[in-house]
C-alpha cells in the first residue's frame, strides 16, 4: 500500500530533520512526502530544502499567513495547501506534525492494520512525551482517540468523511465520522511515538475559548460539552479552563457559528457521546 505525507510546518528547525530522519529510516519508506513551510522565519525551509535534495519522494511547499498559532484552522489550511501536490495514487493519506520520531517499523505497522480488515479508517499510535527524561504517555484523551499529530487515512474514508475540516475539533469530527460511516478507528499501544512539543504550548487565552467553540461546532449539545469540558480541564490539570471552555461554547452559540457537521451527523453524535459516557461510568 502506497502512503503519501502532509506534514504543515512553522517554526520547527529544532524538529523537523529528527521526524524527517524518522520518515526516511522506516521499513516501508513513504511514496511522497510532502512538507508545507506556514510562513517560518527560522532555518526550517533550509533543513527541508537540503532532505527534498537528498530524498526524491520528498517535496517543500512554502504557503503564506499570519504568524498567530491558533488550534486547527491554521494547521489545517496548510494540510489544505500540501494536498494540492499530492495525486490520487495513494492507499493512505497521513496528516502529522513536524515534531515527532517515529519508531522504524511505524508507518509498517499501519499498514498492515489497514490491510488487516478493509473497514478500519483510521489508524495511528501514541504521543509520548519528555518528562523529567522520560518519555510517558500524553494522557489528554481516550485510548481509543487517534492524536492529531499522527493521523493515518484510508483513501476511501478520507474522501467519504469530506477530508479535514480546517477548524479546531478537525481531529474529532473526522472520527466521529467515521463511526458514522460505520469505519472503524484502530489505536495501536504498541506503536510509542515521542512528540517533542507538548500539545497546546503555544495557545493564547482564544485558542482556550477555541476548545468551547469547537464542543458546539460538534453538535455536541450543553450536556455533552459541560461534561467534556470538566474532564478536558481535569486532565490537563487546570480545572478553571472549564470556564473558558463553557464561555468559549457559549460565544458560539449566541454568534450561531455554523457547525462542522449536518443536523442529522450532530444528532449522531450525540448518541454516541452519551453512549460513551454511560459504558465509563457503568
Amino acid at each position: 500500500m502506497n502512503y503519501y505525507l502532509v506534514i504543515p510546518t512553522h517554526n520547527e528547525e529544532a524538529f523537523i530533520s529528527l521526524t524527517l530522519d524518522s520518515l526516511v529510516g522506516q521499513t516501508v519508506p513513504p511514496t511522497k512526502v510532502i512538507v508545507v513551510n506556514d510562513n517560518s522565519t527560522d532555518g526550517t525551509e533550509e533543513i527541508v530544502k537540503s532532505y527534498a535534495a537528498k530524498y526524491p519522494y520528498i517535496t517543500l511547499v512554502n504557503k503564506k499567513s499570519s504568524a498567530v498559532h491558533m488550534p486547527g484552522s491554521k494547521v489545517i489550511q496548510a494540510f489544505h495547501e500540501g494536498e494540492k501536490h499530492i495525486d490520487d495514487k495513494y492507499d493512505i493519506l497521513v496528516k502529522i506534525d513536524a515534531d515527532l520520531i517515529f519508531p522504524l517499523n511505524y508507518f509498517e505497522t499501519i499498514i498492515n492494520h489497514f490491510k488487516s480488515d478493509d473497514r478500519i479508517g483510521m489508524a495511528g499510535g501514541f504521543c509520548y512525551i519528555d518528562k523529567n527524561g522520560e518519555f510517558v504517555l500524553e494522557n489528554l484523551t481516550d485510548k481509543d482517540h487517534i492524536r492529531g499529530a499522527l493521523k493515518a487515512y484510508r483513501k476511501e474514508t478520507y474522501k467519504q468523511i469530506g477530508g479535514l475540516k480546517p477548524a479546531m475539533g478537525w481531529d474529532t469530527v473526522d472520527e466521529l465520522l467515521c463511526k458514522f460511516y460505520n469505519w472503524k478507528v484502530v489505536t495501536d499501544q504498541s506503536l510509542k511515538v515521542k512528540h517533542l512539543k507538548p500539545t497546546g504550548a503555544n495557545y493564547n487565552k482564544t485558542a482556550r475559548y477555541k476548545q468551547g467553540e469547537a464542543f458546539y461546532t460538534l453538535g455536541y449539545g450543553f450536556l455533552i460539552t459541560a461534561i467534556a469540558s470538566a474532564k478536558l480541564a481535569m486532565m490537563k490539570k487546570k480545572p478553571l479552563l472549564f470556564i473558558d471552555y463553557i464561555t468559549g461554547f457559549m460565544k458560539a452559540k449566541v454568534a450561531k457559528t455554523p457547525l462542522l457537521v449536518t443536523a442529522e451527523q450532530a444528532k449522531f453524535i450525540r448518541k454516541y457521546r452519551l453512549q460513551k459516557m454511560k459504558e465509563k461510568l457503568f
